[in-house]
């Protein structure tokens, strides 16, 4: 689908912690493009609605009673942010919130959605609703990451238990790392035209925020198809890693660039999802394509963008 800059953003709200950070985010980037944000609750009666009406006067007071819950929870998260409330939408639609996300979002700009944590282990078998979301979507789907998640309750411990001294140690998060104002905006790329559109996307973002964009092609040999003068051996890693420059070249050679934009362009050795989970660590933004592994590969190891939307320790978009 083609991008739609001036299209909604379309935002995932249920009243956690993680749906609020999400419509913040949406907030602000509506304050700098002025773009409407849609607020979507989907709601079933497994989420506590009650009983199912019976007559059209109950039907009508439930759906005036989700209308009044929609808006205390814009109301609570739009606290302290500089938006103006007639670029805002209200929408409730009797589906999952999966589900209604991407009917209403179709043709959104972007969906936004904060990561529900669902524990260490239930994650690496089920994935997360963000990430499912993500593989489904036709439109950009962006993953807003709430700081403090379960995953750090529990860095304290592994640091203790892994220092062999006897004080206390404290696992240092990414937002000790680098100031926020001089992270960058990463995206990954591999060549393919959905990693192009993921750098249309990332070039937009960096140039909304006045942020560098850092362009990373995470590579192993088998993603550098035929390498020339190795058509029947396996290339040494050197000639490897100048055949990925090569390519990344030709990427940004083909790219047209916004004026003023500081781009820095990377090629590292590495599987892509564990280069850019840990590029993300020093980053604002990841953006990514959704390419990746299809059929039982899928389901049994997980797509690149699916553990990135999972793991990243920032927000992340994926880009159909």
């Amino acid at each position: 689908m083609a991008y739609q800059p001036d299209a909604d953003i379309v935002v995932g709200v249920d009243g956690s912690d993680e749906s609020f950070a999400a419509l913040k985010w949406a907030m602000r980037e509506s304050s700098l493009t002025g773009q409407h944000v849609n607020a979507v609750f989907g709601w079933t009666h497994s989420w506590d609605m009650g009983s199912e009406p019976n007559s059209e006067e109950a039907w009508t007071n439930m759906r005036h009673d989700i209308a009044v819950q929609l808006r205390e929870w814009v109301d609570k998260a739009s606290e302290g942010v500089d938006f103006d409330p007639d670029s805002l939408k209200l929408t409730s639609v009797k589906a999952s919130g999966t589900t209604a996300l991407l009917q209403i979002g179709r043709n959104a700009q972007q969906i936004v959605v904060g990561r529900r944590s669902l524990g260490r282990v239930a994650r690496w078998f089920l994935g997360s609703l963000s990430a499912s979301l993500a593989e489904s979507a036709e439109v950009p789907v962006t993953v807003v990451r709430v700081a403090g998640n379960e995953d750090e309750s529990v860095t304290d411990d592994i640091a203790n238990a892994l220092t062999p001294v006897k004080e206390t140690v404290h696992y240092v998060p990414s937002e000790g790392v680098v100031e926020e104002s001089r992270r960058p905006v990463v995206v990954g790329v591999d060549g393919s035209e959905t990693s192009r559109h993921a750098l249309d996307f990332a070039m937009r973002e960096a140039q909304l925020h006045d942020s560098p964009l850092h362009v990373l092609f995470c590579w192993q040999l088998k993603d550098l198809g035929v390498v020339p003068g190795y058509e029947r051996a396996v290339a040494p890693i050197e000639v490897g890693q100048r055949r990925a420059e090569e390519i990344l070249s030709g990427l940004m050679a083909g790219t047209a660039l916004p004026e003023g934009l500081e781009v820095r362009t990377h090629a590292f050795h590495i599987p892509a999802s564990k280069g850019l989970i840990a590029a993300s660590r020093y980053a604002s933004h990841l953006v990514v394509g959704s390419r990746g592994l299809s059929g039982l590969d899928a389901h049994f190891l997980g797509s690149v963008s699916r553990q990135i939307v999972n793991f990243a320790e920032c927000n992340v978009t994926v880009v159909h």
